[in-house]
């Protein structure tokens, strides 16, 4: 964070607070304002801030901001390198939830970012998928990533291609897959439930290597056991601003960090204040004022 950041921010946290006590001052006849539900108010507001500040500095300067290098995501072109020199497959698997979960969203972007490599290096792409809404955008997807890496050609709608919306059915259908084509690479990529363990555990058998991807905590240690790469939880979320370097991704993934930045400020200046009023230093009180 820099000297022009760090003033911005200052004072625009700075107007939020102000603005946010007066609204707790107004008389109880104006009943435009819950005082209870101040802190909430002005860290609504400093969200926003923020998020719209980090974009309109990430649409400037957004090859100069840093992403801290994910391993898992290195691997993806490794994998693929592998699949290409053994001939096989890769497969790919979106999880088993539809377009409305933010876990698939990001599993359909990652997913392009793989069939372009897929397309440069002339390997065969997998996706079954467990819902029609999702077969349709990872199709679009496909298309538009091998349109990109001019090979159009390639591109074949059946690659997407739609098992079943049923959990276990489909399960069974994707490690049948595994089994029959033995592919070089799996990637599991998305929202997972109890059937993430058999699907890493039959990649496992046929010698595959495995890169997974979730935010379901219940998963994780599931993938971690049995992948060769986990990303974990945030980790995930921010593969797709990792790769696609868009300015609204990565503006989403700093604004994170500026925020819990932020609180942990917040916790810290609290614990401080409360500290002082304990031992009668200040008779002023952060904690008491939030009526916390």
């Amino acid at each position: 964070m820099n000297n022009k950041q760090i003033q911005t921010y200052s004072i625009g946290f700075l107007g939020i607070t102000i603005f946010t006590f007066v609204l707790t001052q107004l008389p109880e006849s104006i009943h435009i304002f819950q005082s209870e539900r101040a802190v909430m108010f002005a860290l609504l507001l400093t969200i926003i801030m923020v998020m719209l500040n980090e974009v309109k500095e990430a649409r400037i300067s957004a090859d100069s901001i840093f992403l801290r290098t994910i391993p898992g995501l290195k691997a993806v072109e490794e994998a693929v390198g592998r699949s290409t020199e053994m001939g096989r497959p890769i497969l790919y698997v979106p999880g088993i939830m539809d377009m409305n979960e933010v876990e698939t969203v990001a599993g359909v972007i990652i997913l392009g970012h793989v069939a372009q490599m897929t397309a440069q290096y002339e390997t065969s792409l997998d996706v079954p998928v467990a819902r029609s809404i999702v077969m349709q955008a990872a199709r679009e997807s496909c298309k538009e990533a091998y349109l990109t890496q001019g090979r159009p050609e390639m591109f074949n709608e059946d690659m997407v291609h739609y098992v079943t919306d049923d959990q276990f059915a489909y399960a069974a259908g994707v490690n049948g897959i595994m089994q029959r084509d033995k592919p070089a690479a799996c990637m599991y990529m998305g929202k997972f439930y109890a059937e993430s363990l058999l699907f890493a555990e039959t990649g496992n058998s046929i010698g595959a290597i495995q890169i997974a991807g979730t935010a379901s905590q219940a998963q994780i240690p599931f993938f971690v056991t049995a992948c060769d790469y986990t990303l974990m939880g945030e980790e995930y979320f921010a593969a797709s601003a990792y790769l696609s370097r868009k300015p609204e991704l990565i503006a989403g993934v700093k604004t994170q960090d500026m925020v819990k930045l932020m609180l942990i400020s917040f916790i810290g200046v609290a614990l401080l204040s409360r500290a002082l009023s304990d031992l009668g230093l200040t008779s002023f009180n952060l904690l008491t004022w939030l009526g916390l």
